[in-house]
């Protein structure tokens, strides 16, 4: 069975933007897969603009799940998910190939 683990690698950000400090501008996310020894990578990044005089969450007070939800709403998880199920998939089951027979000549 595969296993998904999603992870925030890093949120640059602007020191300063829109008289607010540390403004994220970006959201770095990796999703690892595991079956067995099988294992796949998907990475990506979600941009963020922030707007003034919006809500605004010092970067200190920003939580795991108010940066998921930014990022969910910018990517297929399930799709992400497929992918990297699919390259599991056929480092388990490589393709079957039909090489030309070795005595014949091209």
């Amino acid at each position: 069975m595969t296993t998904f683990n999603w992870t925030i690698q890093s949120m640059p950000a602007y020191p300063q933007a829109e008289d607010q400090t540390d403004v994220v501008f970006q959201i770095n996310w990796q999703c690892s897969a595991q079956d067995e020894e099988y294992q796949a990578n998907s990475f990506g990044a979600v941009p963020v603009t922030y707007v003034a005089g919006t809500p605004y969450t010092p970067y200190a007070d920003l939580t795991q799940e108010q940066v998921w939800g930014w990022v969910n709403s910018s990517i297929d998880r399930p799709d992400i998910e497929a992918n990297l199920q699919a390259m599991i998939d056929v480092q388990k089951n490589p393709p079957v190939v039909t090489p030309p027979l070795p005595w014949s000549k091209p």
